[in-house]
């Protein structure tokens, strides 16, 4: 009997780990992305968050919830919590099923750099669609193609 940590290339996870790794330090760029937005346009949502600097001012500060731009940064680190985290379930468990190590290597790369572009274009530099769309749907895709892969592995 075989043990299911058999079929895992040992380079193959070495490509999961590292793109993976670049996935959460994105993450954390998009978080600091909103901090970094909700100071530029004072759009703070708690009382406690904005009382030191209206102690600090002469004009006191609010608080704000409908920023459209912390909104936006919000949006985009919420699209990540929603795609990426499945993305490492699913990428880890299509690597047990012993893939082709060219094919599983450019499908982790294709989904993680989907993933930053799709970062740049939403959260950073916004540009009109399909950008967003484009890179959405090619982690998907890549996702859902090893999804398939594991429920026919598994099954």
């Amino acid at each position: 009997m075989t043990k299911i940590f058999d079929n895992l290339d040992p380079d193959l996870f070495r490509t999961y780990a590292f793109w993976s790794t670049v996935l959460v330090l994105k993450m954390f760029a998009v978080a600091l992305q909103t901090s970094r937005m909700r100071f530029k346009k004072k759009a703070f949502i708690n009382p406690e968050d904005i009382a030191q600097l209206n102690a600090k001012s002469k004009h006191k500060l609010e608080p704000k919830f409908n920023d459209p731009d912390v909104e936006r940064v919000r949006r985009a680190h919420r699209n990540d919590l929603e795609n990426v985290l499945p993305f490492f379930l699913v990428a880890f468990l299509y690597l047990l099923t012993g893939p082709h190590p060219l094919i599983a290597t450019n499908l982790i790369r294709l989904a993680a750099l989907a993933r930053i572009c799709h970062s740049v274009v939403y959260a950073f530099y916004p540009v009109p669609q399909p950008a967003r769309f484009l890179s959405f749907t090619a982690c998907l895709l890549v996702t859902g193609y090893m999804a398939a892969q594991c429920v026919l592995f598994y099954f």
